[in-house]
């Protein structure tokens, strides 16, 4: 599931993981993509010291077998985390899905937490290569929007589960609350509020001000998203 980041991205990865026959992995780039850029993200080095950065061994992990012989493996990807020039060959090795949110929703919430804020770090630019790429060996990969899924988790859900062929599951509308065993260790700077969820939050608009700065890497994003969103599943 590629994603950008402060999207519903963990709360996808807890609603596969709640599952019977799935485990998940965690933003299994981010260590490389910090050593990778040098980006100044909280925890950045215990990241770098404690996960795999080399590129093609993550890359041979995730296109190896599924971890405790399950049948699903819910990979959840920050589409950032990919850098530019790194192959891609891999991925034709799975089953490709996109997450998208407003951009500017997602810069509201980003420049509250981190002054690393570009149009590099929304995941656009390099989520519409993706998509690009996949779409060379897949038809038609499922793209959904964070605010479709929000409004109705069960539907929204119920229709991806068609897309990629495995049975829907009622144990992915709710979750207990609290950390979980397959979030990364940069949980406790990320996650405070999925960890104190139970499920799908309404969806509501993010209310603020966007700062002045930030209005010229909206403008550039806006037309990928509207790219992606006008091929999104919907109900």
């Amino acid at each position: 599931m590629w994603s950008g980041p402060r999207n519903i991205s963990t709360a996808m990865m807890y609603s596969f993981e709640n599952r019977d026959d799935c485990c998940a992995i965690d933003e299994p780039f981010y260590a490389h993509f910090l050593q990778n850029t040098g980006t100044n993200h909280p925890g950045a080095k215990k990241v770098i010291e404690t996960y795999e950065t080399d590129y093609l061994k993550i890359t041979q992990h995730l296109s190896g077998d599924i971890p405790e012989d399950l049948p699903i493996w819910y990979q959840k990807q920050m589409c950032h985390h990919i850098s530019p020039g790194f192959e891609l060959d891999w991925i034709q090795n799975l089953t490709n899905c996109f997450l998208i949110r407003d951009p500017r929703e997602v810069l509201l919430s980003l420049s509250k937490i981190t002054h690393e804020v570009s149009l590099w770090a929304t995941g656009l630019p390099q989520q519409i290569m993706l998509y690009e790429q996949v779409s060379k060996i897949e038809s038609r990969p499922p793209i959904l929007d964070s605010r479709d899924i929000l409004e109705n988790p069960r539907k929204m859900l119920e229709m991806l589960c068609q897309e990629l062929n495995i049975p829907f599951s009622e144990l992915m509308l709710e979750w207990e609350p609290g950390p979980r065993e397959c979030d990364g260790i940069w949980g406790e700077y990320w996650y405070e509020s999925v960890w104190s969820s139970t499920g799908f939050s309404p969806f509501r608009a993010r209310t603020g001000e966007l700062n002045p700065s930030l209005e010229s890497i909206l403008d550039e994003a806006m037309p990928v998203y509207r790219e992606l969103y006008s091929k999104r599943l919907r109900l």
